[in-house]
């Protein structure tokens, strides 16, 4: 049976962003004890590489501890790195890209046809996709595993057996990674799944995790491909639009073909957390105390 997507509750004005794309703050998620995603602790959007002044200003204001940046080494050679902001460490934790490779992108930026039909016709491009999300889940625990552990933030005691997480540019005084900002190149896959497990960890409705996740289909949100020419922009051939579209849109399949393969290989999402991702039920209760509001 399919699954109804709700649409989750609106968090306010949605800011308007020049060079960020996929901007949004998850709070205002309802989780299934009656609690929600409190607000301003935790964004997703597409890479930080092209904020204008006006754009820096603005993420600047949000008092973000950490960027958690996803893409990999080809992502910000072709797109620059992230803008620094004061007072804000970035994370870079490289994860799978459904591309694979800078080749493929290249034929994507250049809008070869015949090239893109032998990539992604007749349903490979789709099937590509699903397979990339379970990847995700199956190949990545330790860095999702490590983001989760930063988002908790070290324990009192050693009650959870769990050692302090420590990074080069934390302090002694850093307690946890929040405010947080996830996103990889468009901030829809690789952003979209991470993100998808902390909401999962927090035990966020099922239902509102797919409605975040599909929002990232709006027009105005969609990641800008920079072309062979240099210019960017959507593709205007309709053949090629058409072979793009599984990579560009935020399809559920996807997202679902996640959450089967957590419950394929670990039964339920709770043993997933613990047993895949080395998250302790009491560094558990602390992203959820931090994450969380009444």
């Amino acid at each position: 049976m399919t699954q109804e997507v709700r649409q989750s509750a609106a968090t306010g004005p949605e800011p308007q962003l020049t060079g960020v794309r996929n901007f949004r703050d998850v709070g205002g998620l309802p989780t299934a004890d009656g609690r929600r995603v409190r607000p301003g602790v935790l964004f997703r959007s597409g890479h930080l590489a092209h904020a204008d002044e006006q754009d820096a200003d603005f993420l600047a204001s949000l008092g973000l501890h950490t960027v958690f940046d996803f893409r990999n080494g080809d992502d910000i050679a072709l797109e620059g790195p992230d803008v620094t902001l004061p007072g804000t460490r970035n994370i870079n934790i490289p994860l799978s890209d459904p591309a694979q490779n800078a080749d493929f992108w290249r034929t994507v930026r250049d809008g070869d046809l015949g090239a893109l039909h032998a990539a992604l016709g007749d349903g490979r491009g789709a099937e590509r996709m699903e397979a990339s999300y379970r990847k995700l889940i199956l190949e990545r625990t330790s860095e999702h595993g490590r983001m989760l552990a930063l988002l908790a933030g070290p324990s009192d005691d050693a009650r959870d057996g769990r050692q302090p997480v420590t990074t080069a540019a934390a302090g002694p005084s850093d307690r946890a990674a929040v405010p947080a900002l996830l996103h990889c190149a468009a901030g829809k896959d690789r952003a979209g799944t991470s993100m998808a497990i902390i909401l999962l960890a927090l035990g966020v409705e099922r239902s509102a995790i797919e409605a975040d996740y599909l929002e990232s289909n709006a027009r105005h949100r969609r990641y800008k491909v920079v072309r062979g020419d240099g210019s960017t922009g959507t593709a205007i051939d309709p053949a090629v639009r058409e072979l793009l579209d599984p990579l560009f849109e935020a399809r559920i399949e996807y997202l679902r073909a996640a959450f089967d393969t957590i419950e394929q290989h670990w039964g339920s999402v709770d043993r997933y957390l613990e047993e895949g991702l080395a998250l302790a039920p009491a560094a558990r209760a602390r992203l959820r105390d931090r994450l969380l509001t009444d």
